[in-house]
């Protein structure tokens, strides 16, 4: 019995150790959307590569905590680099990414929103 909880636990710490190295950072997701930067300054137009850096960054936030943990990201960044926030909301559409809830800067006060 002592056995079979050491092994228990060894998978646990395994499933736990690896669900931390996968988590994106802050600094991953902007770098994600560089890409998207003159549009979402109102200064440009959207671009594949824009595009690509969403899609990227949609397939890789996974998890409710990573969505969270950007929306808490986007939210501090977005006002200090002058991103206007209705071209922020129109990136999901123009991209055709489906990312589950309003890009909005209230998105993190609605119970429910970050379902996994």
């Amino acid at each position: 019995m002592g056995c079979s909880m050491w092994v228990l636990g060894l998978l646990v710490l395994a499933l736990v150790s690896n669900q931390s190295a996968n988590a994106i950072s802050c600094q991953e997701g902007l770098t994600n959307l560089l890409p998207c930067q003159s549009f979402l300054l109102g200064a440009g137009g959207i671009t594949a590569p824009c595009c690509q850096g969403v899609q990227a960054l949609n397939l890789r936030a996974t998890s409710s905590l990573d969505r969270k943990n950007l929306c808490e990201c986007f939210k501090r960044a977005a006002p200090a680099m002058g991103v206007q926030m209705e071209r922020a909301r129109q990136l999901p559409l123009l991209c055709k990414i489906s990312v589950g809830v309003p890009i909005d800067p209230s998105t993190l006060k609605k119970v429910g929103d970050f379902e996994e």
